[in-house]
């Protein structure tokens, strides 16, 4: 009998390289890919390509599969990086992670995976898929709650699912480390990506400094009051607290007499006006309802249950919530307790129980 192949995208980490080998402990043909999705400076400190092929290669060699290297670097732009753009300039804050599984790794990875013969592709994601009695694949959170990364798949279409494994899904991150390190593989103690390739540990305004226009403008209490100037409204995101460049200004103090921290609660695009109010628990900083467009489900249609649960950031509890469709592209969320800094842009994702249902970009909160 011919075995399954399976084409699983290797990054250098960790939790590909231990996928790799489970997907081979388990009788499939494993193909290795690595995928290089950045080029504009990719010699800099900052961007470890170079290093995380080198780590790849040396997985492959010891968990004994064939490796190569594709460059989607033109796609990502296209696809991913222009759009991130485009987010910030209009003063949203976009997650590329789930614009990157959504358009690279599940689709032009998918593609490209198909043309070498793969009948599946896999990837270190912390998720689960499984097929349910009428024929449906499901994305399930990871068995690992800490690390699972369902939020970040909620784009993925039924075509997709169908094609790919997550090994990891039922294993703990501290046994992928046990694994990694019984297997002496080279990277058994590299520590986990915290960013994505072109962004990676720099610093975040100087970054964007280059591909965006931006003009300062006033910073202003709640009640209107100007307290300094912002340098451009797409360098700044909701419920920020740290970076917001008050220098000096006077606070109102807390009841133990100390000064209660600043907080970025409201972007004016039109008017160029950034808005702080002071406090955690400020008004402007807790929303009942959210508005979602750009919906994706991954069943194909809207949940026909009201009753669920979400996530409107990533590190974050499942809250409950009472969804309502408004059409195809579009749904709503009430909250049973107010979400502190809902922030248009990111991704507002839906889950009942274990099974994520889909989700959209938050706009108007």
């Amino acid at each position: 009998m011919t075995k399954k192949r399976v084409v699983i995208g290797m990054s250098g980490g960790v939790d590909s390289s231990v996928s790799a080998w489970l997907l081979k402990e388990q009788g499939y043909e494993v193909i290795g890919l690595f995928m290089k999705n950045w080029e504009d400076d990719d010699d800099s400190d900052y961007c470890s390509t170079r290093q995380d092929w080198i780590d790849a290669v040396s997985v492959a060699d010891v968990v004994g599969v064939d490796i190569e290297a594709v460059n989607f670097a033109a796609e990502y732009k296209d696809r991913v990086f222009a759009e991130f753009l485009r987010e910030y300039q209009a003063g949203r804050t976009p997650n590329p992670d789930v614009l990157c599984n959504a358009e690279i790794k599940f689709k032009a990875f998918l593609d490209h995976a198909i043309k070498l013969g793969a009948d599946l592709i896999a990837t270190g994601h912390y998720a689960r898929v499984r097929e349910n009695p009428a024929g449906n694949f499901e994305l399930l959170k990871a068995v690992d709650a800490s690390k699972d990364q369902s939020y970040f798949l909620h784009r993925l279409n039924q075509a997709q699912l169908s094609k790919t494994l997550f090994p990891l899904g039922n294993i703990q991150k501290t046994e992928v480390r046990k694994i990694a390190e019984q297997l002496q593989l080279p990277n058994a103690a590299k520590k986990d990506s915290t960013g994505i390739c072109f962004i990676g540990e720099r610093p975040f305004r100087e970054f964007l400094n280059r591909y965006l226009s931006y003009k300062p403008g006033p910073m202003k209490t709640a009640d209107g009051e100007v307290v300094g100037e912002h340098v451009g409204l797409s360098f700044y995101t909701l419920g920020q607290r740290k970076g917001i460049g008050l220098g000096g200004i006077k606070s109102h103090q807390n009841a133990d007499g100390n000064s209660a921290p600043w907080y970025v609660a409201r972007k004016d695009v039109e008017n160029n006006t950034l808005y702080i109010v002071q406090g955690h628990q400020h008004p402007w900083l807790l929303s009942p309802t959210l508005n979602a467009s750009q919906v994706s489900w991954i069943s194909g249609q809207a949940p026909q249950i009201a009753e669920l649960s979400a996530k409107t950031r990533y590190r974050q509890a499942d809250v409950d919530c009472t969804f309502s469709a408004t059409d195809n592209e579009h749904f709503s969320l009430h909250f049973d307790t107010p979400q502190w800094a809902v922030t248009p842009g990111q991704s507002a994702v839906l889950y009942q129980g274990d099974v994520c249902l889909g989700g959209g970009i938050i706009g108007s909160v």
